[in-house]
């Protein structure tokens, strides 16, 4: 029987293997995804810049967030996939947030939902919904949907104020029962520190080394997009040269009557 996504991510901590998780939003590419040694999927509400082309994630809705978990749990079943909880479908109240958790999960079958921030009410709502079995994984440093408050988009925690405050959120999270922390944007040594001091894991993105695993947005890591090149991203490919080669071939080739040749006639 197939482990649990906490039983993964605990045990992933507790013998110190690093975690791998990227991002995804439709069939075909977690179909590619699930023949990969990727451990764990995240559905993220950064389909609205990447997917649906908006400057920010705020416009992503609960329904937009159902649509795509459920085309990628369709194309990569056997991978942990977590789903984000968008904005404004769990800042209001605690039972608002268990009403969209437990929708994707009921309509999704997602393994996990990521939440951000660490407010009263929303560790109140971790708390009820590991008490009902929903899994949740946190997500502090960067958090996408409060950018406007946090001066845009930059490392945070770096002065001893704001490190000492995401720390204590850290620990409040891991006390209200998530499974696993996203820390985005932060100092190294900070990132080093905060994993250092919990029993969950972290994942980073853009906060150094010694976090007990890394997330990047799939597009991103393939080199799809020529103008994101944030410091804390490594094109692992150049898909949009090698996508634009392609997609000039195959108009030379209509233009010369060479496609569709014999072979591709019946």
């Amino acid at each position: 029987m197939m482990k649990t996504i906490i039983q993964f991510f605990k045990e992933a901590k507790q013998t110190e293997k690093k975690i791998s998780v990227v991002t995804c939003y439709d069939y075909s590419f977690a179909k590619i995804i699930s023949e990969t040694n990727i451990d764990s999927i995240l559905v993220g509400d950064s389909l609205g810049m990447v997917i649906q082309g908006h400057s920010s994630t705020l416009p992503v809705t609960l329904e937009d967030i159902i649509y795509h978990t459920k085309a990628v749990k369709r194309g990569a079943s056997n991978k942990f996939i977590i789903a984000d909880l968008p904005f404004l479908s769990y800042q209001i109240s605690t039972e608002q947030c268990i009403l969209s958790s437990g929708r994707i999960l009921k309509e999704t079958d997602a393994d996990a939902v990521k939440v951000e921030g660490a407010t009263d009410e929303i560790l109140e709502a971790i708390f009820k919904l590991q008490k009902m079995g929903v899994p949740v994984m946190g997500h502090l440093g960067l958090t996408p949907q409060s950018f406007q408050v946090l001066g845009g988009y930059k490392v945070q925690g770096k002065d001893e104020n704001q490190a000492n405050e995401i720390l204590s959120d850290a620990k409040k999270l891991e006390q209200a029962g998530v499974y696993s922390i996203v820390l985005e944007m932060l100092p190294a040594s900070l990132g080093e520190k905060i994993s250092k001091e919990l029993k969950i894991p972290t994942i980073g993105i853009g906060a150094g080394l010694n976090t007990d695993g890394q997330v990047l947005v799939l597009q991103d890591l393939l080199g799809m997009n020529e103008s994101f090149t944030p410091k804390f991203l490594k094109k692992f490919a150049n898909l949009n040269q090698i996508t634009k080669n392609a997609i000039n071939e195959y108009n030379k080739e209509v233009k010369e009557k060479t496609f569709p040749s014999r072979e591709n006639s019946f």
